[in-house]
């Protein structure tokens, strides 16, 4: 038998939260923590470019990748 979300309602019938089974739950978390890894990724990659506009219109020099790895 598939698992199934319970519902818990108010004394008029409005549904005010759910029962989720442990599985559904974890596998939900184990995503949910995937795609913010994802997110902090593009951010960062996203930040990263807007820098180097950012320099090429102010003309500031950036750190060189050979620097940084020193």
């Amino acid at each position: 038998m598939p698992e199934v979300l319970k519902y818990i309602v108010d004394n008029r019938g409005q549904k005010t939260s759910v029962l989720v089974p442990v599985k559904i739950w974890e596998d939900l978390n184990t995503n949910y923590q995937r795609l913010q890894k994802k997110l902090n990724i593009l951010s960062s990659i996203t930040e990263g470019l807007n820098e180097v506009k950012q320099s090429k219109k102010t003309g500031r020099k950036l750190q060189t990748l050979k620097d940084f790895l020193k």
